[in-house]
Parts: C-alpha cells; sequence; structure tokens
C-alpha cells in the first residue's frame, strides 16, 4: 500500500506499507517538475504514488532513501522519467 500526503508546499510524505512494516519517506517535488513529469494530466500525489510503483518494482521499500527529490530518481533509474507514463496509467 503507498498513501501520499501533501505535508507543505512542494513537500509529501509517503507511506509505504507492505507486510514486512512500514517506511515513510519524506519528498519533495516543485510544481514545474511535476507538470513536466505529468504533461500537465496528473496531481503531484499521483505523480509521487507512480513514482513509488516504479522505485519498488526495482528495489524493497528499506532501499528507498528517507528524504530526497524527485529529480534524483532519474539519477540511479535513468529510465525513470520514460517509465513513468506506464506507471500514471496503472493506478
Amino acid at each position: 500500500m503507498i498513501k501520499v500526503q501533501r505535508v507543505g508546499e512542494g513537500e509529501f510524505e509517503v507511506v509505504v506499507r507492505d507486510g514486512n512494516g512500514e517506511s515513510r519517506p519524506h519528498v519533495t517535488m516543485s510544481d514545474a517538475k511535476g507538470k513536466q513529469l505529468t504533461a500537465g494530466k496528473h496531481t503531484p500525489e499521483r505523480c509521487i504514488e507512480a513514482a513509488f510503483r516504479f522505485l519498488l518494482d526495482r528495489e524493497p521499500k528499506e532501499s528507498i532513501l528517507e528524504r530526497f527529490d524527485i529529480s534524483v530518481i532519474s539519477r540511479y533509474f535513468p529510465e525513470f522519467e520514460q517509465e513513468l507514463p506506464r506507471y500514471l496509467t496503472r493506478l
């Protein structure tokens, strides 16, 4: 289960829960970056949820950084921005 809650301007708390417990990463994302990633078609919360689904397909929740900006994902996974639209439509 992934739950995304806005906690400030461009700041989000994400709860990732599975059978082994939960993690609560803190993610930042500017409005401009959110619009770029979603072509302006999805809410920031949906964008972050899709990004976490992308991440969880590649690593366990325990490996996800506790605090990061959404733009960091592309440093670790260069295919992120190309793959994200598929995750946005799967939600």
